[in-house]
């Protein structure tokens, strides 16, 4: 199943890597992945298959998880075009779904990550 990390890092030169390489030695795979950092702090959102083993290696590597969330990913390669974010996104606003995140994976996917998954796939039709 797809799975949407929220993880507070710190913010200091390293800190993505050491997630990533985190990640890497437990032999999960990042398919998709929004960072942010400033302020004193940094926050990313990673998606990955195996939400328990990549929680897992974040807490042991001294990483924070804010959230693990079901992720909607949507595949947009054959409908990639101006307004397809917005569509999509009105679709989940339009069914009273607030977003937690949104980003864009590999693959011309895009992630959608909500509180309430189900109600998400049925708004975006996934």
């Amino acid at each position: 199943m797809a799975t949407d990390l929220s993880v507070s890092v710190e913010d200091h030169p390293g800190a993505l890597a050491g997630l990533g390489e985190a990640l890497g030695n437990a032999r999960v795979n990042i398919s998709g992945l929004a960072a942010l950092g400033g302020h004193g702090g940094g926050h990313v959102h990673v998606l990955v298959e195996d939400g328990d083993a990549a929680r897992s290696a974040l807490e042991a590597a001294g990483f924070t998880v804010e959230a693990t969330r079901e992720a909607v990913v949507m595949d947009v390669s054959r409908d990639d075009r101006p307004g397809k974010l917005g569509e999509l996104a009105g679709k989940a606003g339009d069914a009273g779904v607030n977003l937690a995140a949104c980003y864009v994976a590999t693959g011309s996917r895009v992630v959608f990550v909500a509180d309430d998954a189900e109600a998400l796939r049925g708004a975006l039709g996934a």
